[in-house]
């Protein structure tokens, strides 16, 4: 290489590698997306009870259309899936640090900041959420919306003080206490791990509290809107498990703002100006499949989210401007939810509900060939939970019981990201979840933290020894150091792992390891003004690479981390 062609070289590095390697910018990484700012939405006129000429100017309302929902979660996208190719590239909505940022879809919780055991089992809960129906007056939880939509029963009520509740009652007939178990620690694992969710707990409450209001009626997911009377509240009440005559149900919070329907996870919202990153592509959304298969949430479709319009002018709740929040909603059917045939309960987490590439593979060798789910049982001496087990389990098999967008699509990248952070729940959160179920047999509460944690390790078995498990990664003056979540895991004994580091086409750096699976490089000052230096633990596969600004006395800064 000549010089004059050198000296091109070192002065374009700021902008592009001469070799043609990926090159960062100096700037901050984004760590808020701007769909959390304010925007304006199409004005239309809705005509309401109130005002036949109302003006609305948030995004139009979507109707669940459970219908066609499980018409193409059952037959259309498995059938298309099994016919065509998922075409999968890396997920769009990523910084430069290799996270994804505060969104209307997703918050840095327990991934970036430390929570405690109680702050995890707490989930979307705020302390004046919390429900007291001990305290509460007979007749004063005013019942005021009958449940529509959904598998289980239930009512909405207004308590005072403490706002609006949907609540949700579970049949003695299914496994009495898994179902609000589910509901509450499914909710507070997705709110930890940085999703919208409603605050859900468990409550024990006297039926005299109740207060119905007239005329109300109650829709089921198949069938004909009914009324909500008091027959209907009596037999709710009558079905439920119950605690010194107290009901046990699950209270989940209304969603503030103006609802707007369900969203999908593919393609966009067109009345959302802020939503114009198809969701398919969101990393998001597409990791959540592994929080999926640690808890089998197998139901994760269209019908359990919720999008809300947050108006700027609070009372005014459908004007603009303002911006939509998304939500995932029911968690119900985890750690051990089971359909009404055996058959296919076993299946749930192993396959989809109807799924084209087993059934094609049974016609031709005439069912002959074992499945995983063939040797399957139910978990001994806790019956409740079903085929919820750590036994046999493998996370990157894992299937939703119908094809999701968002899951096909994900990468090692997008798995090892949401792996990264599960790696953050510990033992004292796991045991805080499973006492936040109040069981009325500890024993329940034992055998599910032994599965969770179980289940968790496997995880980051296969996740955290593919791609580097450094995370939490920072610069000081010359020293770049970052946390080994593999190691801190203890996934290998202390003396497997191997630091070493240096930078490309340079001379190894002095690497030293620290409690808590702590390890620095001590980085040197070079002639280039942009390095690259590799990390490796001698575990994981790929290595970690941290892109840096030589900035001379001043130290070094990272502008950016790549996990190949």
């Amino acid at each position: 290489m000549n010089f004059t062609k050198l000296t091109t070289c070192a002065l374009s590095s700021l902008l592009a590698a001469c070799a043609g390697e990926k090159v960062f910018p100096m700037r901050d990484p984004m760590w808020r997306d701007a769909d959390l700012d304010s925007v304006r939405a199409q004005c239309r006129v809705e005509a309401t009870k109130a005002d036949p000429h109302h003006v609305a100017c948030a995004p139009r309302v979507v109707p669940s259309r459970l219908y066609w929902d499980g018409m193409d979660n059952l037959v259309f996208r498995p059938l298309a899936e099994s016919l065509g190719v998922v075409v999968s590239g890396e997920a769009v909505d990523v910084n430069s640090f290799d996270e994804v940022p505060d969104s209307a879809w997703f918050t840095n919780r327990i991934g970036m900041h430390p929570m405690t055991a109680d702050e995890v089992a707490r989930g979307a809960c705020t302390p004046d959420q919390i429900l007291d129906p001990d305290g509460a007056a007979d007749g004063s939880w005013v019942i005021d919306k009958g449940k529509s939509e959904g598998a289980s029963l239930g009512f909405r009520v207004v308590v005072p003080g403490k706002g609006k509740f949907m609540l949700k009652a579970e049949t003695v007939n299914d496994h009495p206490e898994r179902q609000s178990a589910a509901a509450v620690i499914g909710a507070a694992i997705l709110h930890a791990a940085g999703y919208n969710t409603p605050c859900e707990q468990i409550v024990y409450v006297r039926p005299s509290v109740f207060k119905l209001t007239l005329g109300l009626t109650t829709k089921p997911n198949f069938g004909d809107e009914k009324p909500f009377d008091q027959k209907a509240l009596d037999a709710i009440i009558a079905d439920s498990p119950k605690r010194d005559g107290r009901i046990r149900m699950s209270a989940s919070s209304w969603i503030p703002g103006y609802l707007i329907g369900p969203h999908d996870y593919e393609g966009t919202r067109d009345d959302d100006p802020n939503d114009v990153v198809p969701h398919q592509d969101r990393r998001e959304l597409r990791a959540m499949r592994v929080l999926s298969a640690w808890i089998n949430r197998y139901d994760t479709r269209r019908g359990n989210t919720l999008d809300t319009w947050i108006a700027d002018t609070k009372d005014r709740p459908d004007s603009s401007p303002g911006h939509v929040i998304h939500y995932q909603l029911d968690t119900s059917e985890t750690i051990g939810g089971v359909w009404p045939w055996d058959p296919l309960s076993r299946r749930l987490g192993d396959q989809y509900v109807i799924d084209w590439g087993y059934m094609a593979a049974d016609f031709i060798t005439l069912g002959i060939a074992r499945r995983p789910w063939d040797a399957k049982v139910r978990a001994p001496g806790h019956e409740i939970f079903e085929y919820f087990t750590d036994a046999r389990f493998r996370p990157e098999d894992w299937r939703n019981a119908y094809p999701n967008a968002a899951y096909s699509r994900a990468t090692e990248r997008d798995n090892a990201w949401m792996a990264r952070i599960l790696a953050h729940f510990t033992r004292e959160m796991i045991d805080a979840l499973a006492a936040s179920a109040q069981f009325s047999d500890p024993s329940n509460a034992t055998y599910l933290e032994h599965v969770l944690v179980g289940r968790l390790d496997r995880i980051l078995e296969r996740y955290l020894t593919r791609v580097s498990p450094i995370a939490d990664v920072s610069v000081t003056g010359d020293r770049l150091c970052g946390v080994d979540l593999a190691e801190q895991r203890r996934l290998r004994a202390p003396e497997a792992f191997h630091y070493a580091a240096q930078p490309i086409d340079g001379t190894p750096l002095a690497v030293t390891r620290g409690e808590g699976a702590r390890v620095c490089v001590t980085l040197t000052h070079g002639t280039a003004p942009y390095v690259r230096v590799l990390v490796d633990d001698g575990v994981a596969k790929g290595k970690l690479v941290v892109h840096l600004y030589d900035l001379g006395a001043r130290g070094f800064r990272i502008a950016g981390i790549e996990r190949p």
